[in-house]
């Protein structure tokens, strides 16, 4: 068996986990898990990215701890569109701004002027949301840092250049700045020209299995690791590599990606760049061996996440005994409405919503959190049903990974809206992704479907029937398209 280092980056919370990978066999362990806390400074929201990277090395540290100082790889994912600007001697350019920046209000519209968001998506695919990196980069361009800077990396490919000294842009999250054509799987030169973005800000692109450097003597130093370690390039948008962590048996599912954000749709061959799935808000990211992640982001338990913190951190189990034996679809909000984006006053908002639409307002949290809840099986049923609808496949059985594997209820709800059985885990997803493309580049395991096998016998999976009729949800959908 080999040892890999996954650093998985999350919009809430960051994690090194320890892969052990044979021919059968496949464990992760902890190895340290820490919160990511974005900051409000006077020019706006950004990310604490020095702390992130203490956090990393710390994380490295403690994974060398775990097997003997030796790693065979280390690959970085994270969350998508944020990026780090460098000057000309590689020093980073100020904090990176945070998606939930206010910068981008009103630039889509200034973008569209330049190129019509229908043209925008038939040459890239990109579902409409604000923070795209496309919408960040025209909102930057009139800032001071903006002229000084040489070079931009994408998140992981920020961690992994300081790891290792070595520059490159990774193409699943790459495929979500909205700069990408995702059936060349290259830069779309035609859309950049158009907005007078240069393209050379980004570094050459890579994909996931290839070699991105090795760790810094000073990297080896300061976490006790023995060198050489190998850093390889793995789906460094997090859903990519999660994804490729879906424990499927065959073509015939939907996958649904639950943490912060739920991201819920298909695994395809090739995009779908027709104006109903504009209209319908889909996604098309690039995924592992060329795959479309057809999808649609969805608010997801960001909801939950904003309310408990604002109700002072709650037992969260309590809350959802509390919430499963409350009357289901009492009210329902768009859990992809942008009204819910910004952090803050979270409960009142979602009461708000629901008393704009004539519905019962939530009074408790027991009460909020099944609002949110149904809401997000809602949005789940949609998204699902939209996507085999514009794809023109269909699918048998829903995944769910992610965080959600762990709330029992969503899962069921999920299942119960959709008609179709839920089959829940691995709840770290994206870290087994990240470590199966690692292993695969040293030739440990084949293609997709062998990694999905190794999943499937290897960790503890949960079904959930469907419980009922969904002739409920089809009217509860239907209230509140009507709304």
């Amino acid at each position: 068996m080999k040892s890999y280092a996954a650093v998985d980056l999350g919009a809430s919370g960051g994690r090194v986990m320890v892969g052990r990978v044979g021919r059968h066999e496949l464990e992760l362990t902890e190895a340290h898990r820490f919160p990511n806390r974005p900051v409000r400074l006077p020019e706006g929201l950004r990310w604490d990215v020095l702390a992130l990277y203490s956090a990393v090395l710390d994380g490295l540290r403690a994974a060398g701890a775990a097997t003997g100082g030796r790693l065979d790889s280390v690959g970085v994912d994270s969350w998508a569109v944020d990026y780090g600007l460098l000057d000309a001697d590689g020093a980073l350019l100020g904090n990176p701004v945070h998606y939930r920046d206010a910068r981008t209000e009103g630039i889509a519209e200034a973008v569209w002027a330049a190129v019509p968001a229908a043209e925008l998506y038939a040459a890239t695919g990109l579902q409409y949301v604000p923070f795209n990196t496309l919408y960040q980069l025209t909102a930057a361009r009139s800032r001071a840092q903006f002229a000084h800077a040489k070079r931009l990396l994408l998140i992981p490919d920020l961690m992994a250049y300081w790891l290792t000294g070595e520059q490159g842009t990774e193409l699943t999250n790459a495929s979500t700045t909205q700069l990408v054509d995702p059936r060349t799987g290259d830069w779309s030169y035609d859309v950049a020209a158009r907005l007078g973005i240069d393209l050379s800000l980004f570094a050459p692109l890579r994909r996931p299995g290839d070699p991105a450097g090795v760790l810094r003597g000073e990297v080896l130093e300061e976490t006790g690791l023995t060198g050489p370690v190998p850093v390889t390039a793995v789906g460094s948008h997090d859903t990519a590599s999660a994804v490729a962590a879906v424990p499927a048996d065959g073509e015939r599912f939907a996958y649904i990606c639950t943490g912060t954000w739920s991201l819920a749709g298909l695994e395809l061959t090739a995009p779908v760049l027709t104006e109903e799935s504009r209209a319908a808000n889909f996604t098309n990211e690039l995924g592992l061996d060329g795959t479309v992640r057809y999808l649609r982001n969805i608010m997801g338990l960001w909801l939950l996440q904003e309310c408990v913190r604002a109700w002072g951190e709650p037992d969260l189990g309590e809350l959802l005994r509390a919430a499963a034996v409350g009357p289901a679809l009492r009210s329902v909000v768009d859990a992809g409405d942008p009204a819910f984006l910004a952090p803050g006053r979270m409960p009142e908002r979602i009461a708000e919503a629901c008393r704009a639409s004539g519905q019962p307002v939530p009074r408790t949290p027991a009460e909020t959190t099944r609002c949110i809840l149904d809401s997000l099986a809602l949005a789940h049923r949609r998204a699902v049903e939209d996507a085999q609808r514009l794809a023109g496949t269909s699918a048998d059985v829903v995944h769910v990974v992610g965080g959600g594997v762990r709330n029992a209820l969503l899962c069921q709800l999920t299942a119960d809206a959709c008609g179709l059985p839920v089959v829940a885990g691995p709840t770290e997803a994206a870290a087994f992704g990240n470590v199966l493309v690692q292993a695969r580049a040293h030739g440990l395991v084949g293609d997709r479907a062998d990694m999905r096998r190794l999943l499937t016998r290897t960790q503890p999976l949960t079904r959930y029937e469907p419980r009922g009729g969904t002739a409920r949800w089809r009217a509860a959908q239907e209230r509140l398209a009507a709304r």
